[in-house]
């Protein structure tokens, strides 16, 4: 039954991460992505939040595999990341596909911990 919330789980995080990066893209039409970048963050939030949801015990039982493994690991997509900055390097833009790699990795961890806080605040 775990592989069925995983599978769920992806059902809904994947198709948001393509939604998430259009609509970004579209406002956004530069060389930089955006899309990703911003899904990525997002995606960090949302694992965040809900992680300190379940540490408060909250969450119920599925957690892991429906939310961590399936939606946020759809919806976040190191993949992509990875070949859009190595695109970004190969193409002579060196500079942004570092500020990708930078940005992107503080940008997570940042957005993760303000999803552990905020869940601190409204689950003490």
């Amino acid at each position: 039954m775990n592989w069925l919330l995983v599978v769920l789980g992806g059902a809904v995080g994947a198709p948001l991460r393509f939604l998430v990066d259009r609509a970004v893209q579209r406002r956004q039409p530069t060389r930089f992505p955006w899309g990703t970048f911003t899904a990525n963050t997002l995606g960090c939030l949302v694992l965040g939040l809900l992680t300190g949801a379940a540490l408060a015990g909250t969450a119920g039982e599925g957690y892991d595999e429906f939310v961590a493994t399936g939606l946020c690991g759809a919806l976040t997509t190191y993949s992509t990341f990875s070949w859009e900055t190595v695109h970004l390097a190969r193409t002579g833009h060196a500079i942004p596909a570092a500020g990708n790699a930078v940005a992107t990795t503080l940008a997570g961890l940042g957005a993760l911990s303000v999803g552990l806080v905020a869940a601190h605040v409204i689950w003490p």
